[in-house]
């Protein structure tokens, strides 16, 4: 209801501005009042655009995480990189298991830290809008993330990987001594990422993003699923 609202009244100002330049040119019939007004008239309407693709349908995202609350007044803009950050730790080691026995140590902080690189990039580079003037910013969101969750983890993994690495150059790591605490503590890592990815799916809009994050039962479901027309024939019924 608030979006047709506001489409109405932006329609109502458009018109009631080309009204005025139709009346103005026609009254005068001048060239450059013709020029200047077709300029003045462009200019509004784009910036008015743009005002309300930033602007509609905003909405309030209330998230409590860890040591912390925070309220978000999200608009296009703010949704968009939610749904960007949103989904390039949805699919990364950040929130995918990584069970025992599997995958490989170095390729996992490899990932976690180009996850830690997007991240940054926009809060270095000035590419992160400034925050809004009421409630908080999806980037303030991120920058707790690397804070207090990425940058630990990395710091304290990566010199010790490294090291074993050093020392024992082409051996398999299963034989690092630390190869079981360092899953555990990955294990711990993805479990304090999770409210804040699942905060990023929900500023975006996403329906349920926890749903994303979890393993799907479907596959397993499937396989005890009775294939059709291969299961036991149903006993007649006496009568």
């Amino acid at each position: 209801m608030l979006r047709t609202v506001g489409r109405a009244a932006l329609a109502a100002v458009a018109g009631a501005v080309v009204g005025v330049a139709a009346y103005s040119i026609s009254q005068t019939g001048g060239q450059l009042l013709s020029v200047v007004v077709g300029a003045v008239l462009g200019l509004v309407l784009v910036l008015g655009a743009d005002l309300y693709r930033r602007s509609v349908q905003l909405t309030e995202v209330r998230l409590v995480l860890p040591g912390s609350e925070m309220t978000f007044k999200t608009n296009t803009d703010m949704r968009q990189a939610a749904q960007r950050m949103f989904f390039q730790a949805a699919t990364r080691v950040a929130t995918r298991p990584l069970d025992d026995g599997s995958g490989n140590l170095r390729e996992a902080l490899t990932s976690l830290k180009a996850l830690f690189d997007m991240y940054r990039e926009p809060l270095e580079s000035g590419g992160a809008p400034p925050p809004p003037a009421d409630g908080d910013s999806v980037h303030e969101l991120v920058l707790d993330i690397l804070n207090f969750e990425l940058a630990p983890f990395l710091a304290t993994w990566h010199p010790r990987l490294r090291a074993f690495e050093e020392a024992n150059p082409g051996e398999n790591e299963s034989a690092w001594a630390e190869n079981t605490e360092f899953r555990q503590a990955l294990r711990e890592l993805q479990q304090n990422l999770r409210p804040y990815v699942i905060g990023l799916g929900e500023i975006a809009g996403i329906r349920d993003p926890a749903r994303h994050l979890n393993r799907s039962g479907w596959r397993d479901a499937r396989a005890l699923a009775p294939v059709p027309g291969q299961g036991t024939a149903p006993r007649p019924t006496a009568n």
